[in-house]
């Protein structure tokens, strides 16, 4: 790997889980004896080439997230130098833009990665790595295993052939330079729809995703039955 290319991680707390229940964000919530966002944030904080992690949260919350991570949290302190906090935005997009831009100047290329998905493994970030310095841009996606109908009013119109479909994960990744020339862009001449992901803003200014293929242990915790998965009882 080139030394001269440097990793740096965004990670998007900044949602409320609202679909979770409870009356904190669900990230906050305990998964197998730390907060949700903890799992993958010590997973790429422990990965020598990713060099910064800037966590996005709510704003609110920024006090809370910097309170735990400073008081007895079991982070190196070296790994803790890494950490960086920054308050989200309105839409997932904009809390993304928030930590791309807070990125040091040097950063080559950043991992955007969503919390709630707190089981990735190290082996699938390194193949991140390796796509994004052959191809410039990738996301994590699993093929569907199950045929995919087109429902309308109730009723199928269509069945799409589903060795085509493929189901986003994270990270989704690219060069910083690109993002951040595109969210200049978006600055100037908004879009006409909310992206849902980094992917759907690269796809519409034309440049090319290239596909990493996913886990099933990075899957993303929405509902308190998706925490049944990982822990084997409901959350309540």
């Amino acid at each position: 790997m080139d030394t001269q290319v440097k990793f740096a991680a965004v990670l998007p707390a900044g949602g409320l889980g609202k679909r979770m229940g409870g009356g904190i964000p669900k990230q906050l919530l305990p998964l197998r004896g730390k907060s949700v966002y903890r799992h993958s944030l010590e997973t790429f904080l422990n990965i020598p080439e990713i060099v910064e992690v800037v966590l996005v949260v709510p704003e609110d919350w920024k006090s809370h997230f910097q309170e735990e991570l400073v008081s007895g949290c079991g982070i190196a302190e070296n790994l803790l130098q890494k950490i960086r906090i920054v308050g989200g935005g309105k839409e997932r997009w904009e809390s993304v833009r928030n930590g791309v831009n807070a990125l040091a100047g040097d950063i080559s290329y950043v991992l955007v990665h969503d919390v709630a998905r707190p089981f990735l493994s190290e082996t699938l970030i390194r193949e991140v790595f390796a796509m994004l310095q052959t191809k410039g841009a990738c996301l994590v996606a699993r093929p569907v295993a199950d045929t995919v109908k087109v429902v309308e009013n109730g009723a199928v119109t269509e069945t799409l052939d589903r060795s085509k479909i493929w189901l986003a994960q994270t990270p989704q990744s690219c060069l910083v330079s690109v993002l951040k020339e595109l969210y200049a862009q978006i600055e100037n001449a908004p879009l006409g729809f909310v992206p849902t992901d980094e992917a759907s803003i690269l796809e519409h200014f034309n440049v090319p995703v290239y596909v990493v293929k996913g886990e099933p242990n990075n899957d993303k915790l929405t509902t308190p039955e998706d925490f049944a998965r990982f822990t084997g009882s409901l959350f309540h």
